[in-house]
């Protein structure tokens, strides 16, 4: 009888296929190592993907993730990807909730039009004023962290002395992020245009003594060391079609329909074919939660990982048209080319959030709105682009995971919709149902996404985008920093098995952060 034919041994291997897989995967691959990545589904991309939600219309939008901030300049650089981003002139609208008719837009390239809105909400100039200097004064902060995070981790302390703010550093990494809002801006509306960055995908109060919107917050001011959000031209699947070229290209080999049921800390990846994979190391792209489960059925021996839990909508539309507003100051273009802030004062937020403890959906459900087709047409098929069609993007906040658990899916799904549909109207002077596009077979462009969607499709327990808590961009003072992978922020307790996602210190967002960081300590360790 012949011998079985034992598969070969790859440097690394990928579980996962999101692009932080395909960050890792061609760092790995250009640096000559020989690397496999196995993604369940049938493309690559995870949630940084663009697609077709409507049979027969041409749009193609980025349906789960859909800005970029946190992709350094450095891995697009290092693995010549040819994405393209740019920036939005406008900043964000936020009608006033007690008057619609007015809102406060904020114009990057015109300071006084910026002023003059807030005078007409706020009552006079100084809130314009302590606006810019609160952002003026996270400067610094984005200037010190967000060239660190394609580095080692620094220590905590070491990143507090550099800071040269210590009442900063306090009021940001050590109390409660409300704290800091009310010290700083006076009126509830410009309070709320802030706290938002705080709560994306995260569900908390501002005065959660976690400070886990401290974190979120973080990440969304620190952004290429300005805190601006780009829009990807070519949608998000774009930047994951230059991410698999690149892997490709260096010579990584790249498996679709390839689903991973047991990692075993020596190396040895089962998929369900019972196939196996064996590598030197074996790198994460999936959550915490669900490699401790793979793990656990390859025979290791792993500590608790917390339960994860997202909290967020996603709706996507197509309109025929951008609606009317009410407040005929501004131009729908306007309005809607930054982040049109719906309903996210911060007492509404806070509100809203209390409700959702309780088990309700939040009345009025606090939502952002992007119009991606304003600063990328390309999206769009000709006749829709000119036709005066365009794509709106829905973000909720404050909608946990636990609002889905136990209920039909179906019907959480449609109540959701139903909540965030009603809460754009009360901003609008017309329903946003009248602007919506119909598909060919009559029905509207519209969908919504929620956590128990992203659970079911991509694979993300809770539906949290982040895999888990985001964590400081930094190492504790007392933290071990011993191994490459320590010292990179990508350890897990199994010295062979790196995590290389959003679940990675410094992950979250499309980023590439986790992917480049994990591919450092790899290649360290391949060295030795």
């Amino acid at each position: 009888m012949a011998a079985a034919v034992r598969s070969p041994v790859y440097d690394a291997a990928i579980v996962g296929g999101g692009h932080n897989a395909l960050v890792a995967a061609a760092y790995l691959a250009r640096a000559g190592r020989s690397v496999v990545v196995l993604e369940r589904l049938d493309h690559l991309g995870g949630a940084a993907v663009s697609q077709q939600p409507w049979p027969g219309v041409a749009a193609r939008l980025s349906r789960y993730s859909y800005l970029v901030s946190l992709l350094p300049r450095r891995i697009i650089d290092d693995l010549g990807l040819g994405i393209h981003l740019r920036r939005r002139r406008y900043s964000s609208y936020t009608p006033d909730t007690h008057d619609p008719s007015r809102g406060i837009l904020i114009d990057t390239a015109d300071a006084a039009a910026t002023a003059d809105a807030f005078a007409r909400v706020t009552g006079g100039a100084g809130e314009a004023t302590r606006f810019s200097q609160f952002s003026e004064r996270l400067e610094p902060v984005a200037r010190l962290l967000f060239p660190s995070m394609t580095e080692p981790l620094r220590r905590g302390g070491e990143v507090r002395a550099a800071l040269a703010d210590d009442r900063l550093w306090q009021a940001l990494f050590e109390r409660p992020l409300g704290e800091l809002l009310r010290s700083s801006l006076d009126t509830d509306i410009a309070r709320g245009i802030a706290l938002t960055d705080g709560l994306i995908g995260t569900f908390a109060s501002a005065d959660d003594e976690s400070l886990r919107q401290n974190r979120c917050f973080l990440y969304h001011v620190i952004g290429g060391g300005t805190g601006d959000w780009d829009v990807p031209v070519g949608g998000m699947g774009s930047v994951s079609a230059e991410l698999e070229r690149a892997a490709r290209e260096a010579g990584a080999e790249l498996r679709t329909g390839a689903e991973v049921v047991a990692v075993s800390p020596d190396g040895a990846i089962t998929l369900d074919d019972d196939s196996t994979v064996h590598a030197r190391l074996v790198l994460s792209g999936v959550g915490p939660a669900v490699l401790a489960r793979l793990l656990a059925s390859g025979g290791a021996g792993v500590g608790a990982v917390p339960a994860p839990e997202g909290a967020q909508l996603k709706v996507n539309m197509l309109l025929r048209r951008l609606p009317r507003l009410r407040d005929d100051r501004v131009a729908p273009e306007a309005a809607f080319a930054g982040t049109f802030h719906v309903n996210e004062t911060m007492s509404q937020l806070e509100r809203a959030h209390a409700t959702a403890v309780r088990g309700g959906i939040p009345d009025p459900l606090p939502a952002e709105i992007y119009c991606h087709s304003l600063t990328d047409p390309s999206i769009l098929g000709p006749e829709l682009r000119t036709s005066g069609a365009h794509t709106l993007t829905l973000f909720g906040l404050q909608v946990p995971h636990r609002l889905l658990e136990g209920r039909d899916t179906d019907a959480a799904r449609a109540a959701l919709l139903d909540a965030a549909q009603r809460s754009l109207d009360t901003v609008l002077a017309e329903p946003i149902a009248d602007c919506l596009h119909e598909a060919p077979d009559g029905s509207p462009c519209v969908e919504a996404r929620t956590t128990a969607d992203l659970e079911s499709t991509l694979g993300m327990v809770g539906g949290d985008i982040f895999h888990g808590e985001l964590s400081w961009p930094w190492a504790g003072d007392d933290d071990a920093l011993a191994t490459p992978a320590e010292r990179w922020g990508v350890a897990t307790e199994h010295p062979i098995v790196l995590v290389c996602g959003s679940g990675a210190r410094r992950g979250g967002a499309v980023s590439g952060l986790g992917g480049h960081n994990a591919a450092m300590a790899a290649l360290e360790l391949l060295a030795r």
